[in-house]
């Protein structure tokens, strides 16, 4: 299926609106995607659709740009932690209001670049948007893109050093597909309590539909109830309903955005730097009193 199949951003403005205000007024990038795709209804193939060669995928590229868009809108704002949420506007405002609103930006948006880069115009959109996007995505791509070049014996020895990491006291790798994936049984602990869990951990582009949930649930029936699926690419909002059926066992679900923040939380080929900036602001009124 092509790109062309995916709603634009102009379309997808309205629905993050309604989006967050389902969610409360505010929610996080991840929490805003699945609710979109739950409450716009796209087909599976409609998610799967990448974004160029991935790893992100044609929707949540566009829903980025439809955030930042709402952001000139002043309909959302952002964190630094990447939580969006509704303005006073935004609470307020109506579906039929969001074109114009829309259209008011992009003339805004091309009047500055016909000021300020006339050489570079490039259909309304600034140089400053563009790098809210890249900077959204920026360290996670380029973790991605090297977790899909690492051959499969690394990659499995990721897996395990990641759930170790995160408490799991025993991590055996059961088998060895070849093809990036590992399959293995790990036991979690949690306080006085600890269970198996079988896991499945597999480098993959673009999103992952309800039947690897199925299939994988299939290998449990009859070894265990608790099971994680993880993955490089992205999971659609069927997969994720799959994982939680009601009468089947959960699967827990990481996808590749997830995977590259728990990388990042137990810095394992992540380094985090922070930096001081200081603005520094004369004021005249001091000397003035002297």
């Amino acid at each position: 299926m092509s790109r062309a199949s995916v709603p634009d951003q102009a379309q997808l403005l309205w629905p993050t609106i309604q989006a967050v205000r389902t969610l409360g007024g505010s929610g996080s990038i991840d929490e805003i995607v699945e609710t979109v795709l739950e409450q716009q209804d796209f087909t599976e193939e409609q998610q799967q659709v990448l974004h160029g060669d991935g790893p992100r995928t044609e929707i949540e590229y566009r829903l980025a740009w439809a955030r930042t868009y709402l952001k000139y809108m002043n309909l959302l704002v952002n964190s630094r932690r990447g939580v969006w949420a509704l303005t006073e506007r935004g609470r307020s405002v109506h579906r039929e209001e969001i074109p114009g609103l829309h259209a008011e930006v992009v003339a805004r948006q091309r009047e500055e670049l016909r000021a300020k880069r006339r050489a570079q115009q490039s259909k309304g959109i600034s140089a400053e948007a563009e790098q809210q996007i890249d900077d959204e995505q920026d360290w996670r791509e380029q973790l991605l893109d090297v977790l899909m070049s690492v051959s499969p014996a690394a990659f499995e020895r990721l897996a395990q050093r990641l759930l170790r990491e995160a408490g799991f006291i025993s991590t055996t790798v059961t088998g060895r597909t070849g093809d990036g994936g590992i399959d293995g049984l790990g036991i979690y602990r949690m306080s006085l309590v600890s269970f198996p869990v079988f896991f499945q951990s597999k480098r993959y582009r673009g999103s992952v539909g309800s039947s690897a949930v199925r299939d994988f649930r299939g290998a449990m029936a009859g070894r265990g109830d608790k099971g994680l699926l993880i993955t490089t690419g992205t999971f659609t909002a069927e997969a994720k309903a799959e994982a939680t059926r009601d009468g089947a066992p959960p699967v827990d679900l990481i996808d590749g955005r997830r995977l590259c923040d728990l990388l990042k939380e137990y810095e394992l080929g992540v380094r985090t730097e922070t930096r001081v900036v200081e603005d520094v602001r004369v004021e005249k009124d001091f000397f003035a009193d002297l």
